[in-house]
């Protein structure tokens, strides 16, 4: 008796040992930085005059919600959001259905659609940049169009199109994590089920909307969640192929963040911002996740 009892101790002994480094790492690199967040929003604080930090109480969040900036750095966010995480979604399930068969050579298609997500998205957004030079004789999208009988197009130049030519590169680059995902789905579901379906005269349009989709329903929503999470951060995208531009159609929460607070110099007032969009993302995460649930 008194041996178990000793072995049940040095088992949790070990367990709190091992999980004390996680714990330590992030405490330092996600909760204390957080609760610093909180703290400065409610300052006026430049980071050139760490010793010069004074109290300003609302007076942050009073001038951001009269910023034409940062409204507009919203709807940004919230319209590449609302945009690409379905593009996203249906690209990557359409690729998980094309190397779903058990056909020679899909292996190499697999590697193919997944190896932009491997790529560094600093050396994506420069190759894209160069794509969608509106340069013809420099852009190789623009040089297929004009050779098709089109007009150039700005792409990243224009700003009625710089938004949705990042959504189109941003879903191409992510598209392949998601189509993982979706893969071990579609194997988890059970081939007898596409039998019976069989047997009873469904077609494969049938079979994927009575069979594969709720066979998916849980990775879909998984899927959705992160892939919103991920497109509410966005930042590098606009930071190397447009700075924002142009006249802030690329702007985002984030990018917006960094200017006030590394640009400016306004640190006390990027967190306030900081802390605004955390609120901002919780809420559009529990309005997701209510949605998906009722569906």
């Amino acid at each position: 008796m008194k041996q178990r009892v000793i072995k049940k101790k040095s088992e949790k002994i070990a367990a709190y040992v091992f999980i004390l480094p996680a714990v330590v790492l992030l405490f330092a690199f996600l909760i204390l930085p957080a609760l610093s967040t909180v703290r400065y929003a409610f300052t006026d604080y430049n980071i050139m005059r760490p010793d010069q930090i004074s109290f300003n109480g609302l007076e942050n969040f009073i001038d951001l919600f009269s910023d034409k900036d940062f409204f507009k750095a919203t709807w940004n966010t919230i319209y590449f959001t609302l945009i690409v995480v379905p593009f996203q979604t249906a690209l990557a399930l359409g690729l998980a259905l094309l190397i779903s068969s058990r056909r020679k050579g899909v292996s190499i298609f697999r590697a193919a659609y997944f190896s932009p997500q491997v790529t560094s998205m600093v050396v994506i957004a420069i190759l894209w940049t160069v794509l969608y030079n509106p340069n013809p004789d420099t852009g190789l999208l623009n040089a297929f169009l004009v050779k098709l009988g089109f007009s150039a197009n700005g792409f990243l130049n224009d700003p009625k199109t710089a938004m949705n030519s990042i959504i189109f590169m941003s879903a191409w680059q992510g598209a392949g994590y998601q189509m993982m995902i979706f893969l071990a789905g579609l194997q988890g579901i059970p081939t007898e089920q596409y039998e019976a379906a069989s047997i009873d005269g469904a077609g494969k349009l049938k079979q994927f909307l009575y069979v594969t989709l709720p066979g998916l329903k849980n990775i879909i929503k998984y899927v959705i969640m992160i892939t919103m999470i991920q497109a509410m951060k966005l930042f590098t995208q606009p930071y190397v192929m447009t700075k924002g531009g142009p006249q802030d159609s690329t702007r985002t929460l984030v990018y917006y963040i960094y200017e006030q607070g590394f640009q400016s110099r306004n640190f006390g007032y990027a967190c306030a911002i900081a802390a605004v969009f955390f609120v901002i993302v919780v809420a559009m995460s529990l309005s997701m996740k209510r949605l998906i649930d009722n569906e």
